[in-house]
């Protein structure tokens, strides 16, 4: 391992092999049609529209009569109402809190407090920080905290410990005894009762692992914030329609409950990618653990408040995003899942992954062959989809921060601002095909004070 949360590729090499397949695919998907004749050279982008178009559909409407219907999604069975728990009766298991904290000096002491104010049984609650290697004065506030509350656990890593969050998280794991352990972000803020509603669901519902909404505590402080905020109502609205349809869902790092067995399963966190969420959401799905979305209360947490900060974020969440498909490319194939499963699985990759580079390529076919461009179809689905989606997250009654108000404006700048995509991921995917790769855990930011930020 480097100093500074780094390491040269090397087991990985086969990553950048993958990812020269992937862009080269792309790029012939995108710029074939340009020499085929009119009309069919439109026949590929309509017959993806009508495919990826209806799953999306279906997808926006189940999470839609989900909700309305007062169900929640079940490990294999499609989605049948859930057990109410008898909560006089419940056996509540203890809980570990676990958190990864790099220069968190600005909300540590806030987290600490309302994991404390929790109305969860103290006995059975214990929070766990990893200080991994701060420069800050993040070590003396929880060395101050510790005399304070007596449920903080602290553990130090040096800087060059290397691994990451990831890292931070299995030195941690060989620590803890509790069934279930919630994973949160140094600026997370919970509601008092979370535990008491998100135990009982995880229990009854036979869940792996849970992921809570993420909710921008921030969201009024400018418009990239509020933008943040429709994109993370989206994004729990299509997760909440994967479930429902049997597909698949996945964990998002900050408010994921994870079962201790099933993490044990899976080998622990894995150190060589640059997103723990996203790789052990399909480490638990190849080992047949499911993962449960929990709409309501959510966990809340700061949106970045610049353009910079925000390239910097989701070009990670873009090269974690690939990096599972390429390593567990075989399993994601192999009979561990379903067919509806796979089904989900390759209808998401090819409009969040496959789609931005196709749409590069087919701009640059255009240019050539000086003919129009041809994925407008598809695009104009995905597009109009995502709309639909954000439409419905922020008008649903939904605990935490007020989700953004939706009119004509807002969610047309909504949908233009998640064509930022269209830039994140073909810039990544040539940068993971062309240059030797770096594993780099960049960290962001955290501030704490809400709205005394300059707009963006």
């Amino acid at each position: 391992m480097a100093a500074g949360g780094s390491t040269t590729e090397t087991a990985h090499q086969p990553r950048r092999g993958k990812s020269v397949l992937f862009v080269v695919s792309c790029g012939w998907a995108g710029m074939a049609p340009h020499w085929l004749h009119t009309p069919f050279n439109l026949i590929p982008a309509i017959a993806l529209a009508v495919l990826l178009g209806g799953y999306s559909m279906r997808t926006v409407l189940s999470s839609v009569m989900r909700n309305r219907s007062g169900q929640s999604a079940q490990p294999g069975d499609g989605g049948q109402p859930a057990m109410a728990a008898d909560l006089f009766a419940f056996d509540w298991p203890a809980v570990d809190v676990v958190v990864a904290a790099r220069d968190e000096e600005a909300v540590i002491g806030r987290l600490v407090e309302r994991i404390a104010q929790l109305s969860y049984p103290t006995d059975l609650i214990k929070l766990w920080v990893v200080d991994d290697g701060s420069t800050d004065r993040t070590p003396e506030r929880l060395g101050e905290l510790q005399l304070r509350f007596p449920l903080l656990q602290v553990l130090r890593r040096s800087p060059d410990a290397g691994g990451g969050k990831s890292g931070a998280l299995n030195e941690v794991l060989k620590q803890l005894q509790a069934r279930w352990m919630l994973v949160l972000d140094a600026d997370a803020d919970l509601q008092a009762d979370t535990l008491e509603r998100l135990i009982p669901f995880a229990e009854t519902g036979a869940w792996a692992a849970v992921q809570l909404r993420k909710a921008e505590v921030n969201a009024s402080v400018n418009w990239l914030t509020r933008l943040q905020a429709m994109e993370m109502a989206l994004d729990a609205v299509i997760q909440e329609g994967r479930l429902a349809t049997a597909g698949v869902a996945e964990l998002r790092g900050n408010g994921q409950l994870l079962r201790r067995d099933a993490i044990d399963l899976c080998g622990g966190f894995n150190e060589a990618t640059v997103t723990d969420d996203l790789d052990l959401s399909f480490r638990l799905l190849v080992n047949q653990q499911p993962i449960g979305v929990l709409w309501d209360p959510p966990v809340q947490e700061e949106a970045v408040l610049s353009w910079k900060a925000l390239w910097r974020q989701r070009q990670r969440w873009a090269e974690g995003g690939l990096q599972r498909f390429f390593d567990y490319g075989p399993q994601l194939l192999s009979d561990r899942l379903t067919g509806a499963q796979k089904l989900d699985l390759a209808c998401f990759f090819l409009l969040q992954y496959a789609l931005p580079m196709v749409a590069i390529a087919d701009l640059l076919g255009a240019l050539i062959t000086a003919t129009l461009p041809l994925i407008w179809p598809l695009s104009f689905v995905a597009f109009g989809l995502s709309g639909a989606s954000i439409a419905v997250g922020c008008r649903r009654p939904s605990e935490g921060p007020p989700l953004p108000a939706i009119n004509p404006i807002s969610l047309a700048l909504g949908i233009a601002y998640l064509g930022h995509w269209f830039v994140v991921i073909p810039w990544t995917s040539l940068r993971m095909a062309l240059l030797p790769k770096r594993l780099v855990w960049a960290k962001t930011m955290h501030l704490g004070e809400v709205g005394e930020e300059l707009p963006a």
